[in-house]
């Protein structure tokens, strides 16, 4: 699963020939955070300032999102949180530029950070939901993922064991028919996994913060 990346920078979405986004979002995002999804309206690709994690109509508050980050797209007809904007097409993408998983090395994990080869943003396969919520517009999205047992990279992160993820990467020349579809079954037609060909993998450690302590001065107490 999926619960950190980096969105796609304004240099990559004009590489991509998106349209400008209109707000600003942190570099790196978890759970709850708010991102950009990328959809489609009437009027042509549009963006949208979501939290990442989906909240659902029935759900009394946000606090959902730290459970409701990632999809399995093969329950997301039978679960409560997502079923109704499956039902209904609501499928966006969140395009990224690196996103994070844990490889486990010497039974500790590790974060690593895939990213395409040639540095271009990508898009990964999102539902979306927008409701009210207290007399508020709340709009929020999460990431579908796949079964990747036999993927040759995704494999190799998470815990081990018999259950593997991925998210999954809508093609740059498939994001038109991703977001055009109208019939809720047509979404397994996407779950793929990704060309591993053109994609990439490093140990990316967190960067440390460092804690400023203040320190008395012997002089100053005089």
């Amino acid at each position: 699963m999926c619960a950190n990346y980096k969105p796609l920078t304004i240099e990559q979405a004009k590489q991509l020939e998106l349209p400008l986004i209109p707000f600003e979002y942190a570099d790196e995002v978890y759970p709850s955070y708010k991102t950009p999804l990328l959809f489609k309206s009437e009027q042509g690709l549009e963006w949208r300032e979501v939290l990442f994690g989906l909240v659902p109509k029935w759900s009394e508050d946000t606090n959902i999102t730290k459970h409701t980050y990632n999809a399995r797209h093969e329950t997301v007809f039978q679960k409560p949180s997502f079923q109704e904007a499956a039902s209904k097409c609501k499928f966006g993408v969140i395009p990224v530029s690196e996103f994070y998983e844990s490889k486990y090395i010497d039974h500790k994990p590790q974060r690593w950070g895939v990213r395409r080869k040639d540095g271009k943003g990508f898009f990964i396969a999102a539902l979306y939901e927008i409701r009210k919520l207290n007399d508020q517009i709340i709009r929020s999205a999460t990431m579908l993922t796949m079964d990747a047992i036999d993927h040759p990279m995704m494999k190799d992160f998470h815990e081990p064991g018999d259950v593997k993820r991925s998210v999954v990467v809508v093609p740059h020349d498939r994001l038109d028919e991703w977001l055009s579809l109208i019939q809720p079954n047509q979404l397994f037609d996407f779950m793929q996994g990704f060309p591993v060909e053109e994609f990439e993998c490093s140990y990316v450690p967190k960067a440390k913060i460092e804690k400023i302590t203040p320190q008395l001065n012997m002089f100053d107490a005089f």
